[in-house]
């Protein structure tokens, strides 16, 4: 599947999507058909039969450089129009870059490497895990251009990066490494080949019950979102709807067994 030959998805027969960002030659950077293609490539994983995992990179020397600023100069800034219009559920078009991949009902793997600034961090936030190379340069990177990050960065931050050193990094837009990433919150590990290891543990994921890793990352989003009470009855309720099922039952049996599950797509 290619969306405006900016965003391509390839689903494995295993299961797992390789999503990529295919403007290699602009560093994958934001302008207003990158952002259409980016929520068109959203809504259509929600809808993909036999997704079991996303695997989210970028082409060429860059995952994403953020804001294409010729196409603002331009006048192109259309996804920055209206700002407060709520165009996708809780966000606008914008915001729905990065908050795609935290509704997306499967876990989204960001390999990420060489630049990721601005747009392109708060688009990396949004997937469940990040490897990155250790030479990456990232920044929170809007305050150079007299802006605040306005991509779902404030809501997808929490509880990955301490409260004052985002102040910090907000504030100074200063740059950091992908090394340094790791110890900030931004990165879950580093890896020389990024791609590779996002994928193993793509491959890794697809071995568990679709359903419970369904259900799991649901319980994620209640747990950010909601009460202690709201998080206990979510957990008994999702766990009502997944023991003894048929997928459920070949977990127990094939791990029992010793030999790779065979499960079915609900």
């Amino acid at each position: 599947m290619n969306f405006n030959d900016r965003v391509s998805i390839d689903l494995g027969d295993n299961g797992v999507a390789q999503v990529r960002f295919t403007r290699g030659d602009k560093m994958n950077a934001l302008d207003p058909a990158q952002f259409e293609a980016i929520l068109e490539a959203g809504e259509a994983l929600r809808a993909m039969q036999g997704l079991r995992v996303a695997v989210l990179s970028g082409e060429g020397r860059a995952f994403c450089a953020g804001l294409d600023l010729s196409s603002m100069a331009a006048g192109g800034s259309s996804p920055q129009a209206k700002l407060a219009e709520r165009t996708h559920g809780n966000a606008n078009r914008a915001q729905e870059a990065a908050m795609t991949w935290r509704k997306c009902p499967v876990p989204v793997i960001a390999a990420v490497h060489g630049v990721c600034f601005g747009g392109g961090l708060q688009i990396a936030s949004g997937a469940d895990i990040r490897v990155v190379h250790p030479q990456t340069r990232m920044a929170v990177m809007e305050m150079k251009w007299g802006l605040v990050p306005d991509m779902g960065g404030y809501a997808l931050w929490r509880g990955l990066v301490r409260d004052d050193t985002l102040r910090e990094l907000t504030y100074t837009n200063r740059e950091f490494s992908g090394e340094q990433a790791l110890g900030l919150g931004f990165a879950t590990m580093v890896e020389e080949d990024p791609l590779a290891r996002a994928t193993a543990i793509a491959e890794t994921i697809v071995q568990k019950n679709p359903d419970a890793i369904r259900g799991a990352k649901r319980l994620f989003r209640v747990m950010h979102e909601e009460g202690e009470d709201a998080i206990l009855l979510a957990e008994s309720v999702e766990q009502d709807g997944i023991i003894r099922t048929p997928n459920q039952v070949e977990a127990v049996m094939a791990e029992m067994q010793k030999r790779a599950p065979a499960f079915k797509d609900s």
